[in-house]
């Protein structure tokens, strides 16, 4: 069985949503175990044989500040959630709540893994090929240091060798252009440091790669800043959202528009459908001791769905592990680069 600590009260919609989203998820998941987490009066009308009710008093809406998050709601079903990971009584936690929040508590209760400075927060993105690219960081860290930028190559590396199980996934560094002279210093030193990762075979790093490789599927990975990663995703999530209004009004207009939207509705409905950022739903905290995903706030039943899949998905194969491993393998690497920093700064 694999266990999930459920955050029911966060997200724009709460219970409404995650709790129908929690049911499909079961239906699906005969290997799967709930812990909802949240008010009691919340989940009383919740019943499931592989479903447990853990009491939260306190709900973090999507506008509090981290101070409030952190000391003045720590009985809060987001922190609560994680808890059941750090205590062991859930493999990995999902929640829809407040991001800054969600990275705050998650951090301070688990803690990051040896090497790592700073968590990211990676998910994938569809592409061209009829796959998807994972891209992080996607906002967790919006100014990055260079070896920030290696640590993410190489957790991204272990995420996507897991899920995919692919051995070698290729990386690509964000840049506003393929020549390695191109970019601030910061990127050009991540350049250098990717591509001595490469070299030494704890990377597949492929160079610097462009905003529109993401959509072209150039690399399996794209590694960026969190300012640059979440900007690429609002632009992906707005896909969808313009073609399905695109279809909505011509079939409003005059006689001729109808008939236009209905020769090209097929192809445009599929598209939609390939672009739905519901379907991608579920980006992981990486580089903490515990699985943390994020839900998007506004998801419905079936985008919370399918982040409660992909944090199953993520703890049956043992991401941590994983990662940990990847992690110790590139410690060497990764303590060089910070003493060149350190070098060079003092």
């Amino acid at each position: 069985m694999i266990t999930l600590a459920v955050d029911c009260m966060g997200g724009d919609h709460g219970p409404g949503i995650t709790l129908p989203a929690c049911r499909n998820f079961l239906d699906n998941h005969p290997q799967a175990q709930l812990l909802l987490v949240g008010r009691a009066e919340d989940l009383a009308s919740f019943s499931h044989a592989r479903a447990k009710h853990v009491h939260a008093a306190d709900v973090i809406t999507m506008d509090d500040p981290l101070e409030v998050a952190m000391r003045k709601k720590k009985d809060s079903s987001m922190r609560v959630a994680i808890e059941q990971v750090k205590s062991g009584a859930a493999q990995a936690a999902v929640s829809a709540g407040n991001t800054g929040a969600l990275m705050a508590i998650a951090r301070y209760l688990l803690k990051t893994l040896d090497a790592i400075d700073r968590p990211a927060i990676a998910t994938q993105m569809p592409n061209a090929k009829g796959g998807a690219v994972t891209v992080l960081d996607l906002g967790a860290n919006v100014d990055c240091t260079a070896e920030h930028l290696l640590q993410f190559a190489v957790m991204g590396s272990a995420f996507v060798e897991v899920l995919s199980g692919d051995p070698q996934p290729t990386v690509g560094l964000l840049n506003i252009g393929e020549e390695a002279i191109k970019g601030s210093d910061e990127i050009k030193r991540a350049g250098e440091l990717l591509r001595q990762a490469g070299q030494s075979g704890l990377l597949n790093f492929r160079g610097n790669v462009e905003g529109n490789d993401i959509f072209k599927g150039t690399t399996d990975i794209v590694v960026c800043d969190g300012f640059v990663g979440n900007v690429a995703l609002k632009a992906t999530e707005g896909v969808a959202s313009m073609i399905g209004g695109f279809l909505k009004e011509e079939y409003s207009r005059n006689i001729f528009t109808k008939l236009a939207a209905a020769i090209s509705y097929p192809v445009l409905k599929a598209l939609k459908k390939r672009v739905d950022h519901r379907g991608y739903n579920g980006a992981a905290l990486l580089g903490l001791r515990g699985l943390v995903f994020k839900s998007h706030g506004s998801a419905d039943a079936f985008g919370f769905e399918r982040a409660l899949s992909k944090a199953y998905d993520a703890a049956h194969h043992h991401l941590l592990e994983q990662l940990k491993q990847h992690v110790e393998t590139a410690a060497p690497l990764l303590a060089a680069a910070q003493g060149e920093r350190l070098s060079a700064t003092s």
